[in-house]
């Protein structure tokens, strides 16, 4: 999405390990976010004002919450889960805007600067999935590395009935979510400009 606005980013490593239980599927994803933002190893001499981005989406049904699946039996069981059911997708989403003290110190996520840490939610339909369904999406290799053990935005677009919320959520960055987390730090990313003040609200 930010390639696609024409907005300047990197990717770097975080030293976040990703929690999956010991609360709701919104605290863990925003903790898991925020872990990324915090344990990133951030360049020295990285541009004041620059924002760090973390990201965390989950899958969750009747209270269970799905990360990625570690194995193909795995992915095979929560596909089998998720079959003829509605689920949710949650992406908790923290954004940092480094202060002017942090641009000399590697690994330093804006303890001066300012910060958003938020969740969205989207339910997901998925149609009933024949055993042979399941099997062949496995085949593919796309369940690999995507929470609930599947891509909507690939050939598991076939299983899917109905989206009720933001579908870039279920692809994994809430896009719109995330503009307005932008904004609030001074930041419009439609217009790639700085706010001068405080935006107007919406």
């Amino acid at each position: 999405m930010l390639r696609e606005l024409g907005v300047a980013f990197t990717i770097v490593p975080s030293d976040a390990q990703e929690v999956l239980d010991g609360g709701p599927a919104e605290r863990l994803a925003e903790a898991n976010a925020l872990a990324k933002v915090e344990k990133a190893r951030i360049p020295a001499g990285a541009l004041s004002g620059a924002f760090v981005l973390g990201t965390d989406t989950l899958v969750t049904v009747d209270g269970r919450v799905l990360g990625k699946p570690s194995s193909r039996d795995e992915a095979r069981e929560m596909l089998q889960l998720l079959s003829g059911r509605r689920h949710r997708v949650v992406s908790g989403v923290a954004l940092v805007r480094r202060g002017p003290e942090d641009a000399g110190a590697e690994a330093s996520t804006g303890s001066s600067g300012k910060r958003r840490v938020t969740s969205a939610i989207t339910e997901v339909n998925f149609e009933r999935l024949l055993p042979s369904d399941i099997e062949a999406y496995l085949a593919s290799g796309e369940w690999k590395g995507k929470a609930g053990a599947y891509a909507v935005q690939g050939l598991a677009g076939l299983f899917v009935a109905g989206v009720d919320g933001e579908y870039s959520n279920v692809v994994g960055l809430p896009c719109c979510l995330l503009s307005r987390l932008f904004r609030e730090l001074g930041f419009d990313l439609l217009g790639r400009v700085w706010y001068r003040q405080q935006p107007e609200s919406l």
